[in-house]
């Protein structure tokens, strides 16, 4: 099978999805593999390395997607590129069809297999596959490094001859994988560290990382069978304000990762809220390209509101691009390790992981995400 990487096009990408660690695996078992110039240079892998690991450097990016029975991505490519894909060729991508409606009839019409590694299920078979918690992982780290660089103030506890200084407050909304490196790297920096989610059943884990966890009772069932939280009711939602209101305005650093998939992120930090915080005091918003968790949030930009800092960072494991491409390049090989059966793709949507992770076949929608949203 001819596997086809391309040096990404979206703006400020700098992640290749697929190393040359992978390519080596690959070419092992008799893939050819095609890398489009300079694919890794940004994540530092020049294409001297994909050479030697096996790959044929190609300057034509439309040869990658013409002549590909596969082509592995990070962000989906320009739709004049999925129009050159032959018939029954594949792609593997972050692809956001909930979001994205346009793209799955592209993908319908031109009859390409679509899997989306946004939605690979949470079951315990598919963590070595799931790349949201890979690329979680690191923006919750990064987000912590960013709010320590914009904070006028130390993080950690500092005893000097000119007196104690305390050590600084970070608050962390949302405890999924972002949240809980977030929480673990705030502590490792030496933050007093408390965190908040709308599923009692992470209070264990935020806890575990020597973190308060901040309680808001509810009779509501806030989380999905996939692990997910689910949007909480205009009760609950009002009472969790309430509670975040009073830990939110006595934080240094807030870092609020709450995202409901296919959704825009919901509000958590209102203008109030920020306006009662602490002058010189930080918000790193990971939610900002889905609309942001806070209500002065603006993607991509550092708003100053009242002396608060309010930063909505896009794309932001991009920043960690070496370690970023390598996560996910083992995430594609784990995925393919189940896909590919004797030299060519097994679509066998009897597997769950197949299943659910298919957006596009043979010009039909397979994932049952879709279908539920019809």
């Amino acid at each position: 099978m001819k596997i086809g990487i391309h040096k990404e096009t979206t703006e400020s990408e700098k992640r290749v999805a697929l190393t040359p660690e992978g390519v080596t695996k690959l070419t092992k078992e008799n893939h050819s593999i095609i890398v489009e110039t300079g694919a890794g240079l940004l994540s530092s892998y020049p294409d001297e390395v994909y050479k030697k690991a096996g790959a044929e450097i190609v300057k034509d990016k439309a040869t990658i997607f013409t002549d590909s029975d596969l082509i592995i991505s990070f962000n989906f490519p320009d739709d004049s590129y999925i129009k050159k894909m032959k018939e029954g060729a594949a792609l593997i991508c972050f692809i956001w069809p909930l979001q994205n409606p346009d793209r799955v009839e592209l993908l319908k019409k031109q009859k390409v297999t679509a899997l989306s590694m946004d939605a690979i299920p949470r079951i315990s078979r598919a963590q070595v596959m799931d790349a949201l918690s890979s690329m979680s992982n690191i923006a919750g780290y990064k987000s912590v490094l960013i709010g320590a660089n914009e904070l006028d103030r130390y993080l950690p506890m500092m005893m000097t001859a000119a007196g104690t200084i305390p050590p600084a407050k970070v608050m962390v909304l949302g405890a999924g994988v972002a949240g809980l490196q977030a929480i673990a790297t705030a502590k490792r920096l030496g933050a007093v560290v408390e965190a908040y989610d709308i599923r009692p059943a992470v209070k264990e884990q935020v806890e575990s990382l020597g973190a308060k966890f901040i309680e808001v009772p509810s009779e509501e069932d806030l989380e999905t069978e996939g692990g997910y939280a689910k949007e909480a009711s205009e009760r609950h939602q009002k009472k969790q304000k309430e509670v975040t209101h009073q830990h939110v305005k006595k934080s240094d650093i807030v870092i609020t990762t709450a995202l409901i998939p296919g959704k825009k992120a919901p509000v958590l930090i209102t203008k109030d809220m920020v306006e009662d915080m602490s002058p010189g005091s930080v918000i790193v918003d990971l939610a900002a390209e889905q609309g942001g968790n806070c209500e002065v949030t603006k993607a991509d930009q550092i708003v100053d509101h009242n002396g608060v800092k309010v930063i909505g960072p896009l794309n932001l494991t991009s920043s960690l691009a070496y370690h970023a491409s390598k996560l996910y390049s083992k995430n594609i090989l784990s995925l393919l390790s189940i896909l590919i059966d004797e030299g060519n793709l097994a679509m066998n949507f009897d597997d769950e992981i197949i299943l659910n992770t298919t957006i596009t076949h043979s010009g039909e929608i397979i994932a049952p995400m879709l279908k539920e949203n019809d």
